[in-house]
């Protein structure tokens, strides 16, 4: 919101030596943040000229300049050289003998733009004829100001060549420009930035709304006809509950705007039309109420509001056709035609012309709810839309519309009816209890009784103490006024006390831990260890929205009898087409392993961590409870019982090289076996070691899927290559390998803690085994068994070859280990270290049915 300095004065006490700064920081004081200052940057020579001549000159590329003369009195061109400005102008909207406004040589414009003389065009330019935008009056840069047209004929009559612009133009005044947070919708208006000025600084404030000179006439029943209904009140709320209207005869609209009201809408940055639209703009600028003005010839009788009906259609004066929604709120006449979306923006059909004599002026008050959804709805944000979401003053509304009456009649003449309308449907509101003590409590500071009372009533509000001496007696009734729809509750005054003694008087505490709980919880850890391991194999991080569309489970060919299937579906999904909660983390990952291929990125590998949601027999619903007091404890069950269970998993997908190829040798691409060794890093960061075994789990490949368990079976997750015809249904490259872990489970796994080992000094001893087993018989069940039989000595077991052929019979397979075994007290002797080997092979043919090679 834009506040011009010389427009606040007119409001408040400001003193005379205060600069918008000044301003700026008390507004800051009471919670309203500084944007930026404008204005008050301009520096002389700014003069008013009279044009005495206008050469136009063709130039090379297609443009026309013109080479002008220009008096300006006695200065520049004058007192040098004894003859008038010569200066070249672009611009082509102005004649011999206008009046315009120069700046010289010397002077400064907005943005500390210096002018000075210099050869354009041929010739020599001393100085500049100013166009509203060079100097901040608006963002017109198609024509120079010509003062006549500006002022008006008769404000410009006494003008003469050499008067001070600056002074004329009231081109010094500075512009305060405040941020409004939604809470304080009032300070959309020069009387709420006025009214927080004053409460800031204890300066005197005069509110518009009760000027002497504002005659506002009491409802009667010669108005104009106004009908109110509302066929869909949200919430029991009615879409209008005040409706003034007020009709105006015999106005000229064609005239112009006062040059002081185009100065000021210029100001607050808005745009000078015509003198109905600025009229009504001017009075929501200065008093926060919204107007629209209606050509009364082209109404049937009679308005009023209803809600939009199903395919009901209106053009807006944007000149957009808009389809209407059942909650659109509308203004229509007599003869039920829509005319405006109420709160939003008018139709075409009523709006004011040029040759409109007859005015009807609305002043309303519509429901925040039903203006947001509106304007949201239709994506139309208007300055009318902003006002009334946030909440507008009910109470100002009549004088809102009697306001514009006057300006309407003083400047376009005209007649105002007798006849007044207000039709008035408003609740009264109740006062509501609050706790004195409340500011003290919740901010940390001592806010005395008398000071919390004192700051309530400086806000507006009214406050009935307690009958008799109310000694011991906190507690007082509290009515918010009209222009503060925010304050409903303690928790709102509290925060209002707070600010009008000064949020910088609050210190600045750092929350103090206490004993027990300090830090991260052990599953935080966990989460944090996979998180890094992750990043350490050389993934990436990323985030997908957890909503998929009932065909993934088809494209991941995931049996039809398969948990994963059972989704929860969302009643209100951001997409249709994605109205489930995904049940694996790859549910999602793979598309974002897709849009990075897509987008040219052949070599990619991602992680996530995230909730799956599991579908159960829960009701569907929860139960309700109210705000006055906490839910019992059977409510607050009932509640967690309804929410389906979302346990965390972690899932990684990659794609391409893995090792780029170069002078070190060739590339190599992301493998099966990457996959599953990303598994057992996990795995081993936070202190267990995964069994792998074979499986067949879609959607990975039947021959290249890993499980992976915990020593007791408990299974962990799955890794591996992607099914072909998944790869190609997903549109991800061919061997994309995947992963995914269930953290939770690592989580129950882990947590006591470990007793370290002390590292042995002894040598090592290896040994080779090559077992012949059935082709059926996995790899990692031999080496299972090995380990068993082997006992606490063995180090590792590592599976060097696999060998396939006559030597061995078809159907089987030789599978070669290296064994390496350390004691911890002694080093090993051949005979030990064949005995141990010895045992594990037995031990590998009573699981297996291995035999020695």
């Amino acid at each position: 919101m834009h506040a011009p300095v010389s427009w606040l004065r007119e409001l408040a006490d400001v003193p005379a030596d205060a600069t918008g700064e000044d301003i700026a920081a008390a507004l800051v004081r009471v919670g309203l943040e500084e944007e930026g200052l404008h204005g008050g940057d301009i520096s002389g020579p700014l003069v008013v000229g009279r044009v005495l001549s206008v050469e136009p000159e063709p130039q090379k590329n297609g443009k026309t300049i013109n080479w002008c003369t220009v008096d300006v009195g006695e200065h520049g061109q004058r007192l040098t050289e004894g003859k008038p400005q010569e200066i070249v102008c672009g611009a082509h909207n102005f004649g011999v003998g206008d009046l315009v406004v120069c700046v010289l040589p010397g002077g400064v414009l907005p943005g500390g733009f210096e002018i000075s003389a210099r050869k354009t065009y041929g010739h020599v330019s001393n100085g500049m004829i100013c166009s509203q935008a060079e100097l901040g009056l608006g963002d017109d840069h198609s024509g120079i100001i010509v003062l006549t047209e500006l002022l008006g004929a008769d404000a410009a009559a006494d003008l003469k060549p050499g008067d001070d612009a600056i002074a004329l133009l009231d081109l010094a005044d500075e512009v305060v420009e405040v941020n409004v947070t939604p809470d304080r919708g009032y300070c959309f208006s020069l009387r709420g930035i006025a009214r927080e000025y004053a409460l800031s600084t204890g300066a005197a404030f005069h509110d518009p709304a009760e000027a002497p000179d504002l005659v506002v006439p009491q409802a009667n029943d010669h108005g104009y006809a106004v009908h109110l209904t509302d066929d869909a009140p949200l919430g029991g709320r009615a879409g209008c509950d005040r409706y003034v209207a007020r009709v105006v005869r015999g106005v000229d609209v064609t005239a112009a705007s006062p040059a002081w009201m185009r100065k000021r809408l210029t100001q607050v940055g808005m745009r000078p039309i015509s003198l109905a639209v600025d009229v009504t703009n001017y009075v929501m600028m200065l008093l926060g109420q919204p107007l629209h003005a209606f050509d009364l010839d082209t109404l049937s009788g009679s308005v009023g509001t209803r809600r939009a009906r199903a395919g009901e259609k209106l053009t807006t004066l944007d000149d957009v056709e808009r389809l209407l929604d059942p909650e659109d709120l509308l203004i229509v006449d007599g003869a039920d035609t829509p005319l405006a979306i109420a709160g939003v923006m008018g139709g075409a059909t009523s709006e004011v012309t040029g040759t409109t004599t007859n005015v009807l002026i609305e002043a309303a008050h519509f429901d925040p709810i039903t203006v947001a959804r509106s304007s949201r709805r239709h994506r139309l944000t208007t300055e009318a839309s902003k006002r009334f979401e946030r909440g507008v003053d009910h109470a100002v509304t009549a004088a809102a519309a009697q306001l514009a009456v006057d300006l309407l009649v003083g400047h376009g003449g005209g007649t105002a009816d007798e006849g007044v309308t207000d039709v008035d449907l408003r609740v009264a509101a109740e006062p509501f209890d609050f706790d004195t003590t409340l500011p003290t409590r919740y901010i940390g500071l001592d806010y005395p009784r008398a000071e919390v009372l004192t700051t309530l009533r400086a806000i507006g509000c009214e406050v009935v103490e307690p009958a008799g001496d109310g000694a011991g007696d906190t507690h007082v009734a509290v009515l918010p006024p009209s222009w503060r729809p925010d304050l409903t509750d303690g928790p709102e005054l509290v925060e209002e006390v707070a600010r009008v003694r000064g949020y910088d008087q609050i210190p600045s505490v750092l929350p103090q831990p206490k004993a027990a709980g300090r830090g991260l919880t052990h599953g935080q850890r966990i989460r944090r260890v996979v998180a890094t391991t992750l990043a350490h194999q050389g993934l990436v991080e990323v985030l997908s929205y957890p909503f998929v569309a009932p065909s993934l489970f088809d494209r991941l060919a995931l049996p039809a009898d398969d948990e994963r299937r059972a989704a929860v579906r969302l009643v209100n999904p951001l997409s249709d087409e994605a109205p489930l909660m995904r049940t694996s983390v790859l549910d999602t990952l793979l598309d974002t392993l897709r849009r990075n291929v897509a987008r040219g990125s052949r070599d990619v590998a991602v992680y996530e961590i995230g909730l799956v949601t599991r579908a159960s027999s829960a009701p569907t619903s929860a139960p309700v409870p109210g705000i006055e007091a906490r839910p019992d404890d059977a409510t607050l069950a009932a509640i967690l019982g309804a929410v389906p269970a979302q346990p965390r998993h972690a899932a990684y997908a990659a794609a391409g090289e893995l090792e780029r190829g170069g002078p070190w040798g060739p590339s190599r691409q992301a493998e099966a076996a990457d996959a599953v060794a990303w598994a057992l890093a996990v795995g081993r960061s936070v202190g267990l070691e995964l069994v792998v075994s074979a499986t067949d789990r879609a959607p990975w490949h039947p021959g290249r899927c890993a499980q992976l368990a915990l020593a007791d079976g408990t299974v962990v997750g799955h890794a591996g290559e992607l099914h072909p015809k998944v790869t190609s249904a997903l549109e991800l490259p061919p061997r994309t390998v995947v992963g995914e872990l269930d953290v939770d489970v690592l989580v129950a796994a882990t947590g006591v803690p470990l007793d370290a080992r002390a590292l042995s000094t002894y040598p090592l001893a290896h040994t080779d085994v090559a077992l012949v087993v059935d082709e059926q018989v996995a790899a990692g069940d031999v080496e299972s068994a090995l380990r068993a039989g082997a006992g606490e000595s063995l180090e590792s077991v590592v599976l060097f070859d696999v060998y396939r052929g006559e030597q061995v019979g078809e159907g089987r397979k030789s599978l070669a280990y290296r064994l390496t075994f350390r004691a911890a007290d002694r080093t090993l002797t051949t005979d030990e270290v064949s005995a141990l080997r010895d045992r594990a092979v037995a031990e590998a043919a009573t699981r297996t049915g291995a035999s020695q090679r």
